[in-house]
Formats: C-alpha cells, sequence, structure tokens
C-alpha cells in the first residue's frame, strides 16, 4: 500500500520524505485492558504532494480515525505520522496545533462554523489565531470568500446561510492560512446534490489551479471518481487501492 521504500524511509526530526502526508505502520486503539479496540492496524500510506486522495469504506472501518491520525488531530498509538517532513508523533499538543496551524486546512460535513460570528469573520479566525501571520486578516477574508463566490454573504451568520454557503465558507476558513494540505471528512455529506456537486468542483478546481494536496473520507463512488487515486479501508486495514481511469497514465 504505497510503502516507502526502506532506503527513503524517514528517520526521527525533519528530513527527506517523499510525501505530504506519511503514515509508517499506524495503529489506533481505545481502552484498556480486556476492552482495547483496535481501530487501525497497522497502516501505511504515502500521499503525494498536489495529490487528491479518497479514502473509501464502510462505516466503522477505520476511515475517519485515520483521518484524524494523519492531520494530527488524534494521536497515533503506535507508528508514526510525518507531515511536510516533520515527524508529529511524539509532538506536544502546543507544537502540533503550530504544524496544523501552518500546514493543514479542514471541512467538516457538519461546516463547524462559530455561529455567532459572520462568514468574514468565521474566515479571519485561523489567521488571528496565527500570531505570526503576517497577513491582514480582513483582506484575507474578504478574498477567500470572492473565491468560493460568498462576497455577498460576508456579513451573514451561519444561521443565514444555506448549507452549500455555509460549506463553502469551511472551505474559505479552510484556505485562510494558505495550507499545503487540506483534509475533507465526509465534506459534501450533509448537502443535497446540487450544492454537493458545486462544493466537489470548488475543490476540484482548487486542486488544479493551486496544487495543493487534498484528502477526502467519502462514502460517494462518484467523489472518488474525481479524485487521483482511491484506497479502500475494511476493519482499520487498507484493503486495496487504485488509480482513478482518468488520471492514470496513458498508454502509447
Amino acid at each position: 500500500m504505497a510503502v516507502v521504500p526502506n532506503d527513503a524511509r524517514l528517520e526521527i526530526g525533519h528530513v527527506h520524505t517523499t510525501g505530504a502526508i506519511e503514515a509508517h505502520g499506524v495503529t489506533k486503539s481505545y481502552g484498556d485492558g480486556e476492552n482495547v479496540t483496535q481501530v487501525l492496524k497497522g497502516i501505511d500510506l504515502v500521499i503525494e504532494r498536489g495529490e487528491m486522495l479518497a479514502i473509501m469504506g464502510p462505516s466503522g472501518s477505520g476511515k475517519s480515525t485515520l483521518l484524524g491520525c494523519l492531520s494530527g488531530l488524534d494521536t497515533v498509538t503506535s507508528g508514526r505520522v510525518i507531515i511536510n517532513g516533520t515527524d508529529i508523533t511524539n509532538m506536544s499538543e502546543n507544537a502540533l496545533a503550530s504544524v496544523r496551524n501552518r500546514n493543514i486546512g479542514f471541512v467538516f460535513q457538519t461546516f463547524n462554523l462559530i455561529g455567532t460570528l459572520t462568514a468574514q469573520e468565521n474566515v479571519e479566525l485561523p489567521i488571528l489565531l496565527n500570531g505570526k501571520s503576517k497577513v491582514d486578516p480582513s483582506k484575507r477574508a474578504r478574498e477567500l470568500l470572492d473565491l468560493v463566490g460568498l462576497s455577498h454573504r460576508r456579513k451573514h451568520r451561519p444561521t443565514q446561510m444555506s448549507g452549500g454557503e455555509q460549506q463553502r465558507v469551511a472551505v474559505a476558513r479552510a484556505l485562510a492560512n494558505d495550507p499545503e494540505v487540506i483534509f475533507g471528512d465526509e465534506p459534501t455529506g450533509n448537502l443535497d446534490s446540487k450544492n454537493g456537486e458545486a462544493v466537489m468542483r470548488l475543490l476540484t478546481d482548487l486542486k488544479l489551479q493551486t496544487g495543493k494536496t487534498l484528502i477526502l473520507v467519502t462514502h460517494d463512488p462518484n467523489i472518488a471518481a474525481r479524485c487521483d487515486r482511491t484506497v479502500n479501508m475494511q476493519d482499520g486495514n487498507l484493503t486495496s487501492e487504485g488509480v482513478t481511469e482518468d488520471h492514470a497514465p496513458r498508454r502509447a
């Protein structure tokens, strides 16, 4: 499963790496003693820079847990996770938060917007939390809301917007600190087909125009078909992977 060759494996710390995100022997368990549940069972996976990857599998297969471990939102029980050449496995929470803020954007199924803030303020927030950013939060938020077609809604709060509009705000927020990797956990799961298509078109265009790495958990084969590659999960294991036909190398 897209394992890094032995001579290319990383040492602890920041060294040469072949992918934007790498997992090496990652396991994740919950509980203690006889009540331990192993959710991930030794995952080896490399996600290349600029790749759009779909993670598929039935409910309970470990998709969202894997996404959490790859993004640093969750800690691994054993194994290693590398983000842009940095081994995050044993980082403190403060250091991990800094890596996430610099390198990663998130788009969730439930939008996760702050209800008391306007669209503009929701997009500004990650920039304000990134104390080292020299970007003007207001200007950046306006630019991103324009990118997702919501300049006219920037003063509206989430309850004043449709689900599709809220998810486009969430995409703009994910881009606030110009991360190299975007994670999406069922990003169209709460949308109707029209709005789901609009969000997927936005994400696909984003990948093509900026070269960002996108990693999407999805149940939808139509979404997976738009990605460069799909990996399938079952009972905490990667069971198969494939290159989408449109992205496969052409034969002479």
